[in-house]
C-alpha cells in the first residue's frame, strides 16, 4: 500500500513547469484573440475546438512558452465537480511536471489535482518486473498547484480513494479477516486511536452470535473489529463495514462466474476504513468509532445451513432461507452493536446485493435512510463532489417478502422482487428509532478501466458522505 499522491501534487512553483488552461468554447476564443500570432497559427495548423476533452500542446515559440489547452466544450465550466476530465488528460500527457493557473478557483484547482492523482493510481503489488511492484510509476506526472487549501484536501482525497481500491484488490489469500484485523491496526497506529477485537468463541461470550455463525465455518477465526479515535465529548459518528472477506455463498454456493470477484465482499469494510482515514487526518471533531464484522463465507462441517434458525444480538431470531445472503447477518448484530451508544450519526457501507446494481448499474450506488434531511444533504453533497448516489425507498410493505413462520424474521424470501429494499428493510429492523442512519450498497468495482478509474476496487460515495460528515460537525 504505497501510493502517495505527494508524488503527484506539489503546492509550488517551477519555471520549467507547464501551463495547462482548461477553456469551455467561449472562454477558448476569448483566449485565442489574445494569444500571439505564432500560437494562433499553430492553433490553425492543428485545427483544434475547444470540445469537452480536446487537448492542444503548444510548443514554445519566440513569442511565448509551451502550453497545454483542455477543451470544456461548450456549456464547459472549470468550476464543475467532474476529476475525471483532468484524470483523461493526464493519462494523455508524458512524464513532467505541469501547472495549473494562478486564478483558478480553489475548488476546481481541488478536482483537477484528485483526477491527476487519481490517474497515477495502479496496483501492482503481485507484479514482479521494473516498476510494475511499485503503486507509483518511476516517472510521474506532476502537478503544481497555487492553492494550499486544494492541494492539502485532494492528497488526502486521493489517498483515500487509494486506500479502499487497493484493500478490495488484495485477493484473499492476503485479506482474510486476520488481514483486515492487520490492516484496522496499521491505520488506528497512525492516528493514534484505539482497537478492539473480539474473535471466535468469545463472540458467543460477548452476544454475537450471528457474526459467529456466518464465519465460523472458516479456518481464519471471525472477528468483530472496534476503532475509536477523537475526544470522548464530541458527537458521536459511527460507520460499520461489510467485512465479507470471500464469499462462497456458503452451503448455497456460488456458480464460478459469481464466485469470482468475491475477494472484493469486504468492500464496505474498506469504505468505513478509507473514510476513518480522511476523517481522522483531516482531524474533524467527531468521536468515531469504526465497527467492522470480519469473516469469510466458507465451507466446511461446521458451516450454518439452509433452513438453521439462529439468534441475533437484537435478540430476534433469523430463518436462514440462503446462506448467500450472510452479509446482512453480519450487519445486523453489529449495528445493533452501533446502537447501542446512540450515535448522532451511524453510517454502513456493504457490498450487499446484485439487486442493486441490477436497478442502478455498477456506478451508482444506492443508499437508503428514513431521514428526509439527511437525505437530502447527502445528494446535495453528491452533485457538489461530483461522487454520484441514488437514494431508493425503505417500503415497509417489502418486508412482508421476509416473513418466517417459525422465526421472528427470515435473511431471505422467496420473492425476486426489490432485493435491494428488503436488505435494506431487513437491517432497519437492527436500528433503533432515535439513531439518524443510512445504508449504502455498493458495488466497489470498475468492470471497465476509464481514466482515473482503473477496472478492479473502487470507492464509491465515499467522498460524499465525507462532504455530509464534515458539514454536520467541522474540524476540531
Amino acid at each position: 500500500m504505497t501510493f502517495d499522491p505527494n508524488s503527484f501534487l506539489e503546492i509550488n512553483d517551477h519555471e520549467q513547469a507547464i501551463p495547462v488552461l482548461a477553456l469551455s468554447v467561449a472562454a477558448h476564443a476569448q483566449w485565442r484573440k489574445t494569444a500571439p500570432a505564432d500560437v494562433q497559427h499553430w492553433e490553425d495548423l492543428q485545427g483544434f475546438e475547444a470540445k469537452k476533452g480536446a487537448v492542444m500542446f503548444v510548443p514554445p515559440t519566440a513569442q511565448s512558452g509551451a502550453a497545454i489547452v483542455l477543451g470544456l466544450g461548450e456549456n464547459g465550466d472549470v468550476n464543475a465537480p467532474d476529476p475525471w476530465g483532468w484524470a483523461a488528460l493526464a493519462d494523455r500527457l508524458p512524464p513532467g511536471i505541469y501547472r495549473l493557473p494562478e486564478g483558478m478557483p480553489g475548488m476546481a484547482q481541488e478536482m483537477a489535482a484528485l483526477g491527476w492523482a487519481l490517474a497515477q493510481y495502479r496496483f501492482r503489488r503481485y507484479l514482479k518486473h521494473s516498476d510494475q511492484g511499485a503503486q507509483t510509476p518511476d516517472k510521474p506526472k506532476r502537478l503544481l498547484l497555487s492553492d494550499k487549501g486544494a492541494w492539502e484536501r485532494a492528497t488526502r482525497e486521493a489517498a483515500a480513494v487509494a486506500l479502499v481500491r487497493d484493500l478490495v484488490n488484495t485477493p484473499a489469500n492476503d485479506m482474510l479477516p486476520s488481514d483486515l484485523e492487520r490492516e484496522s491496526r496499521t491505520l488506528a497506529d497512525r492516528f493514534s486511536a484505539t482497537v478492539t477485537i473480539t474473535t471466535g468463541d468469545a463472540l458467543l461470550d460477548a452476544n454475537f452470535p450471528a457474526i459467529h455463525a456466518v464465519g465460523r465455518a472458516s479456518a481464519d477465526a471471525p472477528r468483530l473489529i472496534d476503532l475509536r479515535w477523537g475526544r470522548e465529548d464530541a458527537p458521536r459518528l459511527t460507520l460499520v463495514g461489510k467485512g465479507v472477506c470471500f464469499d462462497s455463498g456458503g452451503l448455497d454456493i456460488k456458480p464460478a462466474n459469481g464466485m469470482r470477484l468475491m475477494k472484493k465482499d469486504m468492500g464496505g469494510a474498506a469504505h468505513v476504513l478509507g473514510l476513518a482515514q480522511r476523517i481522522m487526518s483531516d482531524k474533524l471533531d467527531v468521536r468515531l468509532r469504526v465497527l467492522i464484522p470480519a469473516v469469510e463465507n466458507a465451507i466446511s462441517g461446521t458451516a450454518f445451513r439452509p433452513g438453521d434458525i439462529i439468534k441475533t444480538r437484537k435478540g430476534l431470531s433469523v430463518e436462514i432461507g440462503n446462506t448467500d445472503a450472510e452479509g446482512r447477518l453480519v450487519l445486523g448484530d453489529a449495528l445493533t452493536f452501533a446502537c447501542e451508544e446512540t450515535p448522532d450519526l451511524l453510517l454502513d457501507f456493504a457490498t450487499l446485493t446484485g439487486a442493486a446494481r441490477v436497478a442502478l448499474g455498477p456506478d451508482l450506488p444506492a443508499f437508503f435512510t428514513a431521514d428526509h434531511d439527511l437525505a437530502d444533504h447527502f445528494a446535495k453533497a453528491a452533485a457538489s463532489t461530483g461522487d454520484p448516489l441514488w437514494r431508493l425507498p425503505l417500503w415497509e410493505a417489502y418486508l412482508d417478502y421476509l416473513d418466517s413462520s417459525v422465526a421472528d424474521i427470515a435473511n431471505a424470501g422467496d420473492s425476486p422482487f426489490g432485493g435491494a429494499i428488503t436488505a435494506a428493510l431487513y437491517l432497519s429492523r437492527f436500528i433503533t428509532p432515535e439513531v439518524t442512519w443510512a445504508h449504502f450498497d455498493v458495488y466497489a468495482w470498475n468492470q471497465k478501466p476509464r481514466p482515473g478509474r482503473p477496472a478492479g476496487g473502487e470507492a464509491m460515495a465515499l467522498r460524499a458522505a465525507f462532504s455530509v460528515i464534515q458539514d454536520r460537525f467541522g474540524a476540531s
